[in-house]
């Protein structure tokens, strides 16, 4: 009897936000695979390291290459390519030897998850299962305590790796919006909201639900400081509990650890990924 794959979604970074399917599946699975880039700290790992035990066996997917330049003859894409076939192959001879296997995923494992380019290519052939997270778009909600949307509105959800002048464009024509994916993208995402006179409005979460959480306006952040996991939010207009204008000040965010702080008060100090 072959093994199972479970996709399993740790959260947006506070190891007490897995749901208990999570936390159960973690501690009894016999392979625990996770992602990681070049450098082999894995985030993943790092949220689920209270649930693992001894014994397991740990795959350490190791991405080639994220935002860097490769040799490889088939560029960035032919470099992916590979990368996934090796995954794939190893944990298929897990899975082929009866061994459960799951991967661990920040946040969601189908939103935006690295785990979705294993699911399509084992799944037809193994059984294999999805347990759902807790996205960064619901922690960053969560750190500004405000609520997304309400009766008609809609909630927007965009990558920052779209060009600036698409970014604008659809940032002019919603109400609440998300931006994931900053890090490098986050000059071209700045350049977006101004165009799109939403750069008053939005606000700047990192690294929510973590000690690191840090809020701010988002125009007061230094472009130099931002890691990949933090994200663009401009609340809607009807939610009024959230303000980026300088008579702010600091203040406490509910019970949690984040802070907002005016654009004065906030420097160049930021967490790197």
């Amino acid at each position: 009897m072959t093994g199972k794959l479970w996709g399993v979604g740790l959260g947006p970074g506070d190891p007490e936000l897995l749901t208990v399917k999570a936390a159960r599946l973690i501690e009894q699975a016999g392979v625990i695979a996770y992602h990681s880039a070049p450098h082999g700290r894995s985030i993943a790992r790092r949220i689920a390291a209270p649930y693992l035990r001894e014994g397991q066996i740990e795959e350490a997917l190791i991405y080639p290459v994220t935002t860097g330049s490769t040799d490889h003859p088939g560029g960035y894409r032919g470099a992916l390519e590979d990368f996934y076939a090796e995954c794939v192959a190893r944990l298929a001879a897990h899975l082929d030897a009866g061994r459960d296997v799951v991967v661990l995923c920040e946040g969601d494992p189908l939103f935006y998850g690295s785990y979705m380019h294993l699911h399509k290519r084992l799944s037809h052939v193994y059984s294999a299962e999805v347990v759902p997270g807790v996205t960064s778009v619901s922690a960053a909600s969560a750190a500004l305590a405000v609520p997304w949307s309400s009766a008609t509105k809609i909630l927007t959800v965009l990558p920052g790796t779209l060009p600036p002048p698409v970014l604008a464009a659809k940032l002019a024509g919603s109400d609440p919006v998300v931006i994931m994916k900053l890090g490098r993208t986050f000059s071209g995402v700045r350049d977006a909201l101004a165009s799109s006179g939403r750069l008053s409005e939005a606000w700047y979460v990192e690294q929510a639900t973590t000690p690191s959480q840090r809020v701010a306006p988002f125009a007061s952040v230094d472009a130099s400081t931002v890691p990949y996991f933090s994200v663009a939010v401009v609340p809607s207009r009807l939610s009024g509990s959230v303000s980026a204008s300088g008579d702010v000040g600091c203040r406490r965010l509910g019970p949690g650890r984040s802070t907002v702080a005016d654009p004065g008060s906030v420097g160049g100090a930021g967490i790197g990924r």
